[in-house]
């Protein structure tokens, strides 16, 4: 057996053994990504074998905790893909204003970003009072960066540029204070959001949505685990509801294309069928 082949092995062996002991699902999770992200945590912690970095996670829950990040990829930025940002201003908020109320489930919600970015633009377009946002995630500790609001002031030059491309009303310092080299958003913008652990590999539907919105988080996935989480999103979203992909995921070739019609090509957007 080669070298590879038998990583491979001891891959799956560690995905079975993480998911007995906690419960996390990584058996779907894209092979490719999984094999450079385990690599660097056997650097990390110093494991010179997939077994030695299996054993550590079995027998040391602490250091599983530190582990997730390597597990789970916890990349985003605010009003990322700014064009996505405005179609959901021309197209999705005319909609949302129909409802008398409306939900929303940032699934794979990472450390926040897009949280806050969907709060200020429903707060721009006086909806964020009668509307409802899930942000969920299977890693607690990018939970609790995504609840604090809290960022690099070293970030906000992008932020506020990706802004006011997504069609920004205002400035996007108006919405957060600075302290520390830190930016600490609004706490009025949370008001609204719900933050929650959910696995889209393992857990159910919890709420009928509007729009749910999970962007960069399918291209982790195989095509098994890519048409779960789609029906699970099929399954939320209420008649003609919206879903929002990444740049580079489609739902061109899955199990559930044929449940939802594309409104903005470019930008990812489809709306459910049925």
């Amino acid at each position: 057996m080669s070298e590879s082949a038998l990583f491979d092995l001891e891959l799956g062996v560690l995905l079975e053994a993480v998911y007995r002991r906690y419960h996390y699902d990584f058996r779907q999770y894209a092979v490719s990504s999984l094999r450079r992200r385990v690599r660097q945590a056997m650097g990390r912690f110093d494991c010179p074998r997939v077994a030695d970095l299996q054993h550590r996670l079995l027998h040391e829950p602490d250091l599983f905790a530190q582990a997730m990040q390597y597990f789970t990829v916890q990349v985003s930025e605010m009003f990322r893909d700014p064009d996505y940002f405005r179609v959901l201003r021309e197209q999705v908020v005319p909609v949302l204003r129909t409802y008398p109320s409306s939900k929303i489930w940032v699934a794979g919600c990472s450390t926040g970003e897009e949280v806050w970015s969907l709060a200020i633009l429903l707060h721009e377009e006086g909806l964020l009072d009668r509307t409802l946002i899930y942000a969920t995630d299977i890693n607690p500790e990018a939970l609790a960066a995504a609840e604090a609001g809290v960022y690099d002031i070293s970030r906000m030059a992008q932020f506020s540029r990706s802004y006011h491309l997504a069609g920004g009303r205002a400035s996007l310092s108006d919405y957060y204070s600075t302290a520390y080299n830190g930016a600490l958003f609004d706490r009025r913008l949370k008001r609204q959001v719900v933050f929650a652990d959910h696995s889209l590999a393992t857990d159910n539907v919890f709420s009928e949505v509007h729009l749910v919105s999970c962007r960069n988080v399918l291209i982790y996935f195989n095509r098994g685990l890519q048409d779960r989480a789609v029906g699970l999103f099929s399954e939320a979203l209420v008649h003609r509801g919206f879903l929002g992909l990444g740049s580079k995921e489609s739902l061109q070739f899955g199990a559930h294309a044929g449940s939802f019609e594309s409104c903005a090509r470019e930008q990812r957007l489809y709306r459910k069928l049925a």
